[in-house]
């Protein structure tokens, strides 16, 4: 690919919007179901829970988690209008358990202590300010809540073409650190691998990737 192009697929990994966005963000769904499906494990949702997603993309994943209990109730947040827009279109049949929101990729729109489960894959690398968005999730999530922060590792990131395009890369100790100078107290690390196809072409490449479960 080249440069030009490398930086338009960056952004709309980042945000995705319009047409280009839609296919995008088919893709993510496609190539990041394996780490969506783990960290939707490392949650051991239960019946009646709030679950809340930040980055949700197309969630084309919902139906594996409304499906693993009962009266779930499922929360997705977006900065991307497009992702929004396609997420309520694939999942018109979960209406009446999963709300889609649009907000600032800052501040959470809840009050505190509103979910039992939280997750995220794939969205650290772009967040601004990222002890402040971690200490805004510690907010919204329960005492007794669990958060689970999936990324991809750096050593494996920076041999993807885009990421020199306003990612911010981790490894584990990095990550370890940031988690540090957050409200949160108490982390569980677990790597796991996966052979995916790349993002740039038909290739098949193996990814590393990190699994931290979080609690208060």
């Amino acid at each position: 690919m080249e440069k030009e192009e490398l930086k338009i697929l960056a952004q709309n990994l980042a945000n995705p919007q319009g047409e280009k966005g839609i296919e995008i963000g088919e893709m993510m769904n496609a190539t990041n179901i394996g780490m969506t499906l783990e960290s939707i494990r490392t949650l051991l949702i239960e019946d009646e829970e709030s679950i809340l997603e930040i980055g949700h993309g197309n969630a084309g994943h919902l139906k594996n988690i409304i499906s693993l209990a009962k009266n779930l109730k499922y929360t997705g947040i977006d900065i991307s209008e497009t992702m929004y827009n396609e997420a309520r279109k694939l999942n018109e049949e979960f209406k009446n358990q999963a709300d889609f929101i649009l907000y600032n990729g800052t501040e959470i729109p809840f009050e505190d202590e509103t979910f039992d489960k939280i997750f995220t894959v794939n969205t650290v690398y772009f967040w601004e300010k990222p002890v402040e968005f971690l200490n805004e999730i510690y907010r919204v999530l329960k005492d007794d809540g669990t958060f689970v922060l999936t990324f991809g590792q750096r050593d494996f990131m920076e041999k993807l073409p885009f990421t020199e395009y306003d990612f911010t890369l981790y490894n584990n100790s990095e990550m370890e650190e940031l988690i540090s100078q957050t409200h949160f107290k108490r982390m569980k690390i677990s790597e796991k691998e996966e052979n995916i196809k790349s993002k740039t072409g038909n290739e098949t490449i193996h990814r590393i990737y990190t699994v931290l479960t979080i609690k208060k």
